[in-house]
């Protein structure tokens, strides 16, 4: 007898509709990574969805906890030569 698919496991459709501009810009994308326009995409949307699930995520913590929070963002890196290193590049955007 085969087992019962798990949500997990059954594939469903999701039909979006664009541009053909859009879609021309998300093939090209798609072609240099060597990925399906699905597959780019189906990536794209679950990264995305991931951050604005977590940006909107709500932490509590007692005193106690937040105070050591504080103590470790207050408290400076040790200076290493991967940290000069990093902090002397420059971000892309600006090169």
């Amino acid at each position: 007898m085969p087992q019962a698919q798990t949500r997990e496991m059954v594939s469903v459709s999701i039909n979006i509709r664009a541009k053909a501009k859009q879609r021309d810009l998300i093939d090209q994308a798609a072609d240099r990574l060597g990925r399906s326009r699905s597959d780019f995409m189906l990536e794209a949307a679950c990264r995305e969805a991931e951050a604005v699930l977590l940006d909107q995520t709500f932490f509590t913590v007692d005193e106690a906890t937040f105070a050591q929070f504080q103590v470790l963002l207050d408290k400076p890196l040790p200076a290493t030569d991967k940290l000069r290193r990093l902090l002397k590049t420059k971000a892309p955007w600006e090169q």
